[in-house]
Parts: structure tokens; sequence; C-alpha cells
């Protein structure tokens, strides 16, 4: 009999591949530009080194856990292509690390970045559907870990998306990224939703800061119109691996995040756009981990009441009623018999006269 071979889990959907090769094709894109003709401040070297990283850590760490698995490497009998699409999660995530972070000179800790940004799917996971998946958004993990680590480090500057550029180009820039990003979550994706909440709730809640806190609105709404922005809309906080799939849970996340935001501006943190999605990824792990433990307990306790059912003598069964005698009953006896006439009433003697 031939030998039969097993194969590895596909690691995602097709749709959700598309996706994925999408967003690497136009992060890749992006960062060409950007270090030829939109102005990126980081050195020319450091994107490579960042692919570098990420690609390795990657490929370690899953040959560690196909190992512990018992299972074959997900980037192998697949051919390039296969080997390219496993790489893309890591493509996305080491570029946009070294893209929106500004270490100063120092690469290592952009080098330390993407690997907790990589790494923290292989340990930062929950139950979903029977099955273990990170619920800690890698890119924005990686960046909220670099400035909690690091005071010293900063998000890129703004400004370095469109610094040796001016007049329409300046604009087109922010419309040809925010087009390019509505179609590819409104089609494959399929976040609109969350984006919906997102982009709602931040109205509402640069309106209440200036309210309650005196906060200059137009200033508060005016981020929106940037480039970060922008992307972080488009590219960071839709990440489908990490946001729920159900429009209201969706709106939910991206609303928790605009209200986390709010709350961590108003008090004067810097940073809130990765600090608060990193929260609310937090909130959804957690979330997802107590439903998992509510599932089990339920289970358990379905699975003992069976068992005590099962266990438990059976009733003996209740004589059937046939009307006749049954075994060691006694016999009752015959009534005799009455003529008509002491049914009538009469005597015996009577009736026979007559």
């Amino acid at each position: 009999m031939a030998e039969q071979k097993t194969t590895s889990p596909p690691r995602h959907d097709p749709k959700v591949i598309t996706a994925l090769r999408r967003f690497a094709i136009s992060m890749t894109v992006f960062n060409i530009l950007g270090y030829t003709l939109l102005g990126f401040e980081q050195p020319w070297l450091w994107p490579l080194v960042a692919l570098a990283t990420g690609y390795t850590v990657e490929l370690v760490l899953e040959t560690i856990g196909a190992r512990a698995e018992g299972r074959p490497v997900r980037f192998a009998g697949t051919g390039a292509r296969g080997f390219v699409e496993f790489l893309y999660p890591a493509h996305i995530t080491s570029l946009a690390v070294n893209m929106l972070t500004y270490p100063q000179d120092q690469i290592l800790v952009m080098m330390f970045g993407i690997t907790v940004a990589v790494g923290a799917k292989w340990v930062l996971r929950a139950p979903v559907r029977g099955r273990l998946r990170h619920y800690m958004n890698p890119s924005n993990f990686g960046i909220a870990v670099i400035l909690l680590l690091f005071p010293w480090a900063s998000i890129a500057p703004p400004y370095h998306f469109t610094e040796n550029v001016g007049g329409v180009v300046d604009w087109l820039i922010p419309v040809l990224i925010l087009v390019a990003g509505t179609m590819l979550n409104a089609k494959l994706t399929g976040r609109m939703w969350l984006i919906a909440g997102w982009l709602g709730f931040f109205v509402l809640q640069a309106v209440v800061r200036g309210i309650l806190l005196d906060t200059a609105i137009l200033g508060a709404l005016g981020m929106m119109t940037g480039v970060a922005f922008v992307l972080f809309t488009n590219y960071m906080i839709t990440d489908p691996g990490t946001t729920p799939s159900r429009p209201a849970s969706q709106f939910a996340f991206g609303a928790g995040v605009a209200v986390i935001y709010g709350l961590l501006t108003g008090a004067g943190i810097a940073y809130g756009l990765f600090f608060a999605t990193a929260a609310v990824c937090l909130i959804r792990g957690g979330f997802l981990w107590s439903v998992h433990f509510v599932n089990k307990a339920r289970e358990q306790r379905e699975a003992q009441q069976r068992a005590a059912a099962e266990s438990a003598p059976a009733a003996p069964p209740a004589p059937a009623v046939t009307g006749l005698p049954t075994a060691g009953s006694a016999v009752p006896a015959a009534e005799p018999a009455v003529e008509p006439a002491a049914r009538a009433g009469r005597p015996p003697g009577e009736a026979a006269a007559a």
C-alpha cells in the first residue's frame, strides 16, 4: 500500500491570502516611493534589515512550532508560491514597524520590535473556533513595545510621508491611499463596519474632549487628514487576523479603540493610537479565553450529568394490568348464582309457584 503523506493545514483561506498579497504589495510600493521620492527618514538599509529579521523569526518559530505540534512546516511542500505566501504576514509586519517607528540610529531597537511583533503571534494566542489564533495586532504590538520600553524612541514624524512633495501631490497621496485601502477592506477583509465604528467614535471623542477639556475640536479632527492616520485606518487597525468578523463586533472593536484613544489623549498620554489598539486587542483576547473556559465548564457539567444518568440503577418495570391473577396471588372465590326472582325481590317459593 502506498505511503500516505501528511500535509500541513492551510494557514489562511484564499480570500485572506489575496488580501495579504495586496497588503504586501502596497507596503512594498509605498516604501520604495517613500525612500526615493517622499522623504522617509530611516536609513535606506533599514527596510532590508527589517525584512531579513522578520523572515528569519517567522521561519525559525514555524519550524519550532511544527516540531512541537508534530506536523509539517507550512512553508514547505507548496512550492515557491506557497513559501512566498507564508511570508506575507512577516513582510507586512517588518515594513510597518520600520516605517512607523523612529528609534534614532539604534537599529537593534527596530530589530527588537520586529522580533517581538512576529514572536507575539506564537505566544499571545486564544482559542477561536477550536484553534489557537493570535489576538494581538503584530505590527501595532511591536510598535507599542518599543514606545514603552524605550522612552527616547518615537513614531516616525508624520511629515516624512510627504516631506519632498507639495501642492496637489501633497493631497493626492492620502487620497490614493484612502481609495486603495477602502477598496481592499470592502472587497477582501470585510472590515468596513470596524472602520465605521472607529471613525464615528473618533469624531465623537474629539467633540467630547472639546466640550469637557476645552480641546480645539477642529485641531483634534484635523488629525484625520494626515497620511499617518489614513495608513493606520486602512492598513493597521483592520488586520483581519486580530479583529472580529461579525459586523456588530467589528463596530464595537473600532469604537473601543477610539474611546480608549480619547481617554489616553485626554490624560496627556502620547501615541494613543498604538496603545489604544493594543489595549482593545488585549481585552478581546481575555474575552476569547473567558468564552473558552465557560464553554469547557459547561461541557464538563453536561458530561457529568450524562455519566450520572447512565450509571443510575434502572427502576423495575411496573406490572402490566391484564385482569389475570399473577403467580402466587389468591384466587377470589366465585359468587353464588342468584336466581332471577331474587334479583326481582321475590322469595324463591313464589317464583316456583308462579
